[in-house]
């Protein structure tokens, strides 16, 4: 048994190790497109693991999460922004004067976004979280949607619909990747905790969650507020990893790309989650090929736009057919799972 254990130990830790000697590599040779690819990558990983808390872990349905990252990438921005950089972006309608000279470093202002996002998400959930399935639903998307509105009518603070430009490139290989490691410990210690197993008692019967005395409020609050803020994180990072942002960008099409990767990762995993969130991004933008022109033996186009969409959402359709549950379920990748095959196997020929 505790050589099984020591086993495991080192298996971990060569693995954080060789995770970690690969992003020096990739951080060195890959080009500016490839690296982007790979920020990407480790920023839809928090936001995966944030809608799996909320949803996955806790039943809760909520479609709300581009108006948290909204609230995170613009308050992480104008915070961090120099004063003449905010002087050039609002020429129409001059800054409010407690943020005109405002500016801090990176790390605060990231961590401002979270903690904004995670206030947001406490007064929008306090009120509706007793909603269920298709109610709460509808209600976490009429709130972000009048987060994007009001982002777009005060022109003073936000720059309205011209959005800001010109971002400090902030994010890179270390920040977002640094964060989703962050993240995923924080999962794996919180669901070994009695919260986690209380936001899963409420996923699979509330009824009898209440009935062993969890509080229904309090933990589906606590739920939707931390997943607010991790939100609210990622889009402090993405700010600044694009360089520009505005209102359209948190549209509901975003929040559509991070329910995608946890219902394919399979709703109550972790590892299916990060699986997900790494082969979404890096399926997603080397497809874009697909709308371009294209001379095959059997097959030539000028170019479809929207092509890619059309074969990834059929490449989905068939996962989903025969992976109801996503990729992983709710189980979590384990040593044991990639072990006990090959023990298997070795006493099959055994056997033989």
């Amino acid at each position: 048994m505790d050589n099984n254990k020591d086993l495991k130990r080192i298996l971990t830790f060569s693995a954080i190790a060789l995770g970690i000697g690969l992003l020096i590599l990739f951080n060195y040779i890959f080009d500016s497109y490839q690296l982007r690819i790979l920020n990407m990558c480790g920023i839809y990983i928090t936001l995966g693991l944030s809608l799996n808390l909320i949803y996955g872990f806790t039943g809760l349905f909520s479609l709300g999460h581009a108006g948290f990252m909204a609230i995170g990438a613009y308050t992480t921005a104008l915070l961090s922004m120099s004063p003449d950089l905010k002087e050039l972006n609002f020429f129409l309608v001059p800054i409010v004067p407690w943020l005109a000279n405002t500016e801090w470093s990176f790390f605060p202002a990231l961590l401002a976004g979270g903690l904004l996002a995670a206030v947001a998400g406490f007064l929008i959930g306090a009120p509706v979280i007793k909603l269920r399935d298709d109610y709460l639903a509808i209600a976490t998307l009429g709130f972000a949607e009048i987060i994007r509105i009001v982002l777009t009518n005060t022109q003073s603070i936000t720059n309205g619909s011209l959005g800001l430009k010109g971002l400090p490139p902030y994010t890179n290989v270390w920040w977002t990747w640094g964060l989703a490691l962050a993240s995923i410990l924080f999962m794996i210690y919180l669901f070994k905790g009695s919260y986690g197993r209380a936001f899963k008692a409420i996923r699979e019967d509330q009824v009898a969650a209440e009935a062993m005395g969890i509080n229904l409020f309090k933990h589906k609050v606590l739920s939707f507020t931390i997943g607010s803020f991790m939100a609210g994180i990622a889009g402090g990072l993405l700010a600044h990893l694009i360089g520009t942002i505005d209102p359209l960008m948190f549209r509901f099409l975003i929040t559509f790309n991070i329910l995608l990767i946890v219902v394919l990762g399979g709703m109550g995993s972790i590892s299916g989650t990060i699986i997900s969130a790494i082969v979404v991004t890096v399926a997603m933008e080397y497809m874009r090929i697909l709308d371009g022109p294209m001379d095959l033996y059997f097959f030539k186009t000028d170019g479809i736009s929207g092509l890619r969409m059309v074969i990834f959402s059929l490449a989905l359709l068939i996962v989903i057919l025969f992976f109801q549950r996503g990729l992983m379920g709710n189980r979590e990748l384990s040593w044991d799972m990639i072990l006990n095959p090959l023990k298997n196997r070795k006493k099959g020929v055994k056997g033989e």
